[in-house]
């Protein structure tokens, strides 16, 4: 399935530091923008995602900055082509999303914008396992296709509101992510997206995907204005 996603906004490579590796990332910043989203891969994906990188650019035109980082480098990559279990280190790979945070915290000119994630397949544990652990700094969490079940005991700290997106035909996963949302304590919501699949690959599925994560993302992200105290 070819899928295409135009985009004016120009895109950066980016080099991100945490611990003891090198990121490689894709960062996108629109004019003006209001906050950013970070993107958690899963399953053997990338930063290269076309799914992923289709939404990022909904996102971006909504004015929201992204970043998609490879959670793995290179060399894990290839060792887990083989060995397929580094993609359900999830521990490792939230580490890895919570270096990619700092690293944005640190940048003079975005450092400062409200900041959710958006995980994808065993991406969405690790976005909850972060999420949990800086629920300060955590202001939003979709999940496509997600694991989120993954996740473990941490889902009861989880208080970011959370957005789990299935496919309807993805029967498993559907289970998956109501065993995971019953445990949950703070806001969540799933969202079934009739007919699709786990690839959300049926004709008009991804952007339904794309359009329910912009919309969560905005609403969560942007503070609503103070109260005129005159009024």
């Amino acid at each position: 399935m070819a899928i295409h996603a135009g985009s004016s906004i120009p895109e950066r490579t980016v080099q991100v530091e945490t611990g003891p590796v090198r990121l490689e990332g894709a960062l996108a910043v629109p004019e003006p923008v209001v906050g950013i989203v970070l993107f958690a891969h899963g399953s053997g994906s990338s930063r290269h995602s076309p799914r992923n990188r289709y939404v990022a650019h909904v996102l971006n035109a909504a004015g929201l900055a992204t970043l998609l980082v490879d959670l793995l480098t290179p060399e894990e990559e290839a060792v887990d082509v083989r060995t397929r279990h580094l993609r359900f280190d999830i521990g490792l790979l939230a580490r890895r999303l919570g270096g990619a945070a700092a690293w944005l915290g640190q940048q003079q000119d975005i450092g400062h914008l409200p900041l959710g994630l958006f995980g994808a397949s065993t991406g969405a544990a690790a976005a909850l396992v972060l999420a949990a652990a800086q629920p300060g700094r955590v202001r939003a969490v979709v999940s496509r296709g997600g694991r989120p079940d993954l996740a473990g005991p941490v889902l009861e700290r989880v208080v970011a509101p959370t957005l789990l997106i299935v496919g309807g035909a993805d029967d498993p996963v559907i289970a998956m992510n109501r065993e995971a949302m019953a445990r949950m304590s703070g806001e969540t919501r799933l969202t079934i997206v009739p007919g699709a699949t786990h690839l959300f690959e049926e004709p008009g599925a991804l952007e339904h995907v794309a359009a329910l994560a912009r919309d969560w993302f905005l609403r969560y992200l942007i503070p609503e204005p103070n109260p005129d105290p005159t009024d």
